[in-house]
């Protein structure tokens, strides 16, 4: 997601100064980077400009929507009304080649940051005299632009993308918490669909073969084409694009409810919904129910979906979620996966959802979890971890070790690992090891040799059997492959006597423990579940 991916094949750059680009023939284009004035203009950060739009885009198009409609109805020609026709009125009206600088919106990119950060800026926001340009500026002229949601002008004209549809009128209700979104999703237009078992998306793959669809996936969701949901009482920024039915694509705010996730443009829609709705709860069946009271009560309820059964509602789950999740492609296929959606109860017993974690009903590899969500208004509050666990808690009911689908993103390692430390660390601190004589000391410990998988971990001077990795994965459900691997990154992988051991200090857990760090975890008492028999075709 770094500035070097999207300016890979640019020209050499040329720096201009400001008098230069602040002819109004001359506006910033796609591939100029520039420093950009950040949103509480305490500091300045490198950007790279990736797409362009005029000034006040919105009102624009549904001036000239609503115009073609009414001459539609003026000359009583109905030809009038004429998808192409209006795409291509409306690719004219979009055109930025010949506006001024400053009537012009840039969405950029800012460098060795994530994309969620990607947005639409106003000319000002440059630091001009650090401008770099991709190619010297022609007057009249700007080759290869790409203008609007799809839009690339070229000499011969301007193709309007899948995005730009004109179904914009404010005063057509489309049915829209109906027909639109209450049945089974069909893809949109040309929108990315699963081509990755699983679920997720991971960019840079290095195999050629998904080369040109790793191109795709990172053209097509360059920019967000929604900017932000308004979802129950919170109102939250989109961090990335998502593939929404066109209609609903490419506006600024999106209403959704957050009990049977029905999504609407506008907000008088919304607000009828929300006062004829009677949903309270997914659909479902419940599984882990902690509401008895008490101090450690996380009023927490976790709803199972089997996407074959629950289909319209997963398919909503999984576009809501792209808004939040940059490698993610399956939105409409959710037949061989369950879901696991996290609610908070309220004091009526409504459940508000708080995120979710799918989960594929099939899988060779071992994976106990595709996709995770943590909703951004509760993140930073111990959702994650919670998922984390709860996905491990349905391991070992199975009777199996677990493990999340690989890769993991950066953000996702930094949790597992986080999750892994905690659970190992509480384990080894729970446990009394039998010690392997002097040689270590009263400050450590030496394991078994890692040969075959299965070492195993001793500890100073205590009279007790040592545990071997493979007992701390049946007693955790976490893999050996990812136990290790924490290990390995904690430094605990040691070479004694001639071989790799597992070397555990138990000063160092025990400076973990004296932390006491609360995680919200899963309550086995809480939980409800028994695996469900393996489906004859997972797939249908």
């Amino acid at each position: 997601d770094s500035a070097a991916d999207t300016t890979e094949n640019i020209a050499p750059t040329a720096t201009i100064n400001e008098a230069e680009v602040d002819d109004s023939h001359h506006p910033l284009a796609v591939g100029d980077k520039c420093q950009v004035q950040w949103r509480d203009g305490a500091e300045n950060l490198d950007a790279v400009v990736i797409e362009r739009r005029p000034v006040g885009y919105r009102k624009r198009r549904k001036l000239q929507h609503r115009e073609q409609r009414q001459k539609a109805a003026t000359v009583g020609d109905s030809s009038l009304n004429d998808t192409n026709e209006e795409n291509a009125a409306l690719a004219a009206m979009m055109d930025v080649r010949n506006l001024p600088a400053d009537e012009i919106e840039y969405y950029v990119h800012y460098s060795n940051h994530d994309r969620r950060l990607d947005e639409w800026i106003s000319f000002n926001k440059f630091i001009l005299p650090t401008l770099e340009r991709s190619q010297p500026p022609q007057v009249g002229e700007i080759k290869g632009e790409a203008v609007g949601m799809g839009v690339v002008p070229t000499p011969e004209g301007v193709a309007l993308g899948p995005s730009m549809s004109m179904d914009l009128d404010d005063d057509q209700d489309h049915n829209e918490t109906n027909d639109n979104n209450n049945n089974s999703q069909q893809s949109s237009s040309d929108a990315p669909i699963s081509f990755t078992t699983g679920g997720n998306w991971h960019g840079n793959s290095g195999d050629p073969a998904l080369a040109e669809l790793e191109r795709e996936h990172e053209e097509t969701t360059k920019v967000k084409n929604i900017e932000k949901i308004v979802m129950g009482e919170w109102e939250v920024e989109a961090w990335y694009y998502s593939p929404f039915p066109p209609q609903y694509s490419d506006i600024e705010t999106l209403y959704v409810c957050e009990f049977c996730l029905t999504y609407m443009r506008k907000v008088k829609t919304y607000k009828k919904h929300k006062a004829t709705c009677t949903c309270r709860k997914p659909p479902g069946r419940e599984i882990y129910l902690d509401n008895k009271g008490g101090e450690d009560c996380s009023n927490l309820a976790v709803y199972e979906l089997d996407g074959k059964d629950h289909k319209a509602y997963c398919q909503k789950l999984c576009l809501l979620a792209k808004l939040f999740l940059d490698h993610k492609t399956l939105y409409y296929d959710v037949n061989p996966f369950y879901f696991y959606v996290v609610t908070k109860l309220d004091e009526q017993g409504a459940a508000h959802i708080v995120g979710y974690f799918s989960k594929e009903k099939v899988s060779s590899e071992g994976y106990n979890l595709a996709c995770i969500l943590t909703f951004p208004q509760y993140q930073k509050a111990g959702y994650g971890k919670f998922i984390i666990d709860f996905s491990y808690q349905l391991s070992k009911r199975e009777g199996k070790a677990g493990s999340p689908e690989k890769p993991l993103s950066d953000l996702g390692k930094v949790s597992y690992r986080s999750y892994w430390k905690h659970i190992l660390f509480n384990l080894l601190a729970q446990h009394k090891f039998s010690g392997v004589g002097s040689e270590t000391g009263n400050t450590g410990a030496v394991a078994g040799t890692l040969v075959g998988g299965a070492p195993a971990i001793a500890g100073p001077g205590q009279e007790t059997d040592d545990i071997s990795i493979q007992e701390m994965s049946a007693r955790t459900g976490i893999k050996t492959e990812d136990i290790l691997s924490t290990l390995q990154a904690l430094e605990m992988i040691k070479v004694w006597k001639g071989q790799h051991v597992v070397y555990v200090e138990q000063k160092v857990i025990q400076e973990y423990m004296d932390q006491k760090k609360q995680f919200k975890l899963c309550k086995s008492e809480c939980l409800n579940w028994t695996p469900p028999a393996p489906a004859p075709n997972s797939t249908t």
